[in-house]
């Protein structure tokens, strides 16, 4: 069964059919567009929601992230973003794969129809031409042969008519025969033009019209093909970007497993802790007696007091211990002048003896005088806490912070100098390499061109072995860590190269209490440097600061990159600067930089 048998009469339902049909296809190109509007706009939103709740690039959000919790809600952002990446290719390749790709076929089967409608119309009309010939010769032949009979009837009349000469009935014949002779003609016309009609008419609808009815008919059949691989696509997208899109929801799991709440109170006591003693207890002040009251470390005055306590539950913090364990109290007043307002922080009176003779306002009137000096003596010391609660100047040795804050601030101040002093030694080096390859070859280069420069590399490392040594020095006012190699910076580069010069720090060794332990005074500045032969074969190698498992293919064809496996497990030897990429090490030594986002990392607390 095909259109050209079953439908030869039917040409208005084909034609309506085959434009219905394009009218699909582009209805549907327009559906999928909008789909991928819904898709990019929703990546879109995804997008702005992350980066509103991402933390700013050194905000106090972002120094929140050690604790577990944090960091696993960051993961999840990351996560997040993309998967919003997901939903943005599959919007991409629904655009590539369907709309562009239909849109294209439909422009084609447009005109396939056209050509197709076009050859059926040009035989319609040449069917319609002949007819109208067909029609005209039976008119002609029609009205021929009534003048023919007309005319015999007209001879036979005047043949019988007797006043007619014979001249006249000669005329007559002659005419009626000439008539029947054009009628004769016009019937052979007639019937030769209705053998061409009748062929043309056979070779039209059995012939002409079944080949282009059979033409649109596959052309129909082919464009329903294309349509339904258009259905088929518009879910392959999709499930194409699963595994990945899964692979994203995996992430967002993983970061709620990695949370981990002893870790994160630890984290807290390792960032906030003081290294403060707990404030003691308060003595005894007998005024029944009369007597001017004892000072005591541990009286009011001092950082052991209930006001300390208070103050550390607000959220400024307490800065009385910035450089001292502890800080004088104030004096009371001779009881003998009781008008006389009390000075803070004046030196005190000595303690009068236990049984000593009672003051003779208190004897008159005991209650009244310990109400009396209570105040005077107690409002001006409250004063005096909130006038020291305010916050110090930072200083360059944190001298204003706590003792362990401090410590921690120290250290991670030399350690930023030696990354600074390591790479100075590398540039001296270089440049004294350089300098040498001038002076061997003076075609290169001009070897004066370099000191310059190498004397301002100088002034760098001297600079910075300065400010090396005194927060140094530092570190050890502040009860550093004794037997510490101090500093011992080594890099390797992505070709392997070792560098020539390793700088190592002299080692120290302090007892708790921040005295040297065999007895001589340390020297902090003194620093002990020792370069190594360029033949020096092998170098210790950084030590990791943490793994990582490859969630991706990576091909590492770029210098400088490594190639790594899905699910491959590598050491991480220096974390994301904020460029998106991480550098690790595999088992063997090799190193390079992969992409952040294609990993699953895991930095050592």
């Amino acid at each position: 069964m095909d259109w050209g048998t079953d439908l030869w009469d039917q040409y208005d339902v084909i034609d309506k059919h085959t434009q219905s049909g394009l009218d699909l296809v582009e209805k549907y190109v327009k559906f999928v567009k909008e789909r991928t509007e819904v898709e990019q706009n929703y990546a879109k939103q995804l997008r702005n929601l992350t980066k509103k709740y991402s933390p700013k690039r050194g905000s106090k959000e972002e120094q929140e992230c050690r604790f577990s919790n944090h960091q696993a809600f960051l993961d999840i952002l990351n996560e997040l973003n993309d998967y919003a990446g997901q939903r943005e290719l599959i919007a991409e390749n629904m655009m590539m794969n369907i709309c562009i790709e239909l849109t294209k076929y439909l422009q084609e089967i447009k005109q396939e129809r056209k050509t197709h409608l076009s050859e059926a119309k040009k035989a319609q009309q040449s069917l319609e031409s002949t007819y109208k010939q067909l029609d005209c010769s039976k008119k002609r032949f029609e009205r021929e042969w009534r003048e023919a009979e007309k005319a015999a009837q007209y001879a036979e009349k005047t043949d019988q008519d007797i006043n007619a000469t014979k001249a006249d009935v000669e005329k007559a014949k002659q005419q009626a025969h000439m008539r029947t002779h054009i009628a004769e003609e016009c019937k052979n016309d007639y019937a030769a033009q209705l053998q061409k009609y009748n062929k043309e008419q056979s070779q039209f609808y059995f012939t002409d019209m079944p080949l282009i009815f059979n033409k649109l008919q596959d052309m129909d059949e082919r464009r329903v093909g294309k349509l339904a691989q258009g259905y088929i696509l518009f879910a392959e997208t999709e499930k194409q970007v699963m595994p990945i899109i899964g692979k994203c929801l995996e992430g967002i799991v993983r970061a709620g497993t990695n949370v981990n709440e002893k870790n994160d109170s630890m984290a807290l006591i390792e960032q906030h802790k003081s290294g403060f003693e707990r404030p003691g207890d308060l003595e005894f002040e007998d005024y029944s007696q009369g007597i001017n009251r004892a000072s005591s470390d541990t009286s009011l005055g001092t950082p052991k007091g209930p006001l300390d306590l208070l103050g550390k539950n607000k959220s400024k913090p307490f800065w009385l211990f910035s450089k001292k364990s502890k800080v004088e109290p104030p004096p009371l007043p001779p009881l003998s002048s009781s008008s006389a307002p009390p000075t803070p922080f004046s030196t005190p009176p000595a303690p009068s003896p236990a049984n000593g003779p009672p003051s003779p306002k208190f004897g008159r009137d005991p209650l009244s005088y310990c109400l009396k000096e209570i105040n005077k003596t107690v409002k001006p010391r409250i004063s005096s806490f909130r006038s020291l609660r305010r916050t110090p100047t930072p200083t360059e040795d944190f001298a204003h912070l706590p003792p362990e804050q401090r410590r921690k601030k120290l250290q991670q101040k030399i350690d930023d100098i030696g990354k600074e002093l390591q790479k100075e030694i590398d540039q001296s080096e270089a440049l004294g390499k350089m300098k040498d390859v001038y002076e061997k070859n003076p075609q290169m280069g001009d070897a004066a061109t370099l000191a310059c420069q190498i004397n301002q590399t100088a002034q760098n490392m001297e600079r910075l072995r300065g400010e090396l040594n005194k927060y140094e020095s530092w570190l050890t006012e502040a009860g550093g860590r004794g037997d510490t190699l101090r500093y011992a910076p080594h890099s390797l580069n992505n070709n392997g190269a070792h560098n020539a010069y390793s700088l190592y720090l002299c080692f120290s060794t302090f007892s708790p209490d921040g005295a040297h332990s065999d007895g001589s005074t340390p020297d902090p500045s003194q620093a002990i440097y020792a370069e190594f032969d360029d033949d020096f074969e092998e170098e210790e190698l950084a030590a990791p600061i943490g793994q990582c498992t490859a969630l991706y293919n990576f091909p590492g064809s770029s210098e400088g990159t490594i190639s790594m496996q899905e699910g491959e497990v590598l050491d991480v030897v220096e974390e994301d600067k904020g460029d998106g990429w991480t550098r690790v090490r595999r088992s063997n030594g090799d190193e390079g930089y992969i992409p952040t986002s294609y990993a699953n990392i895991k930095l050592n607390k």
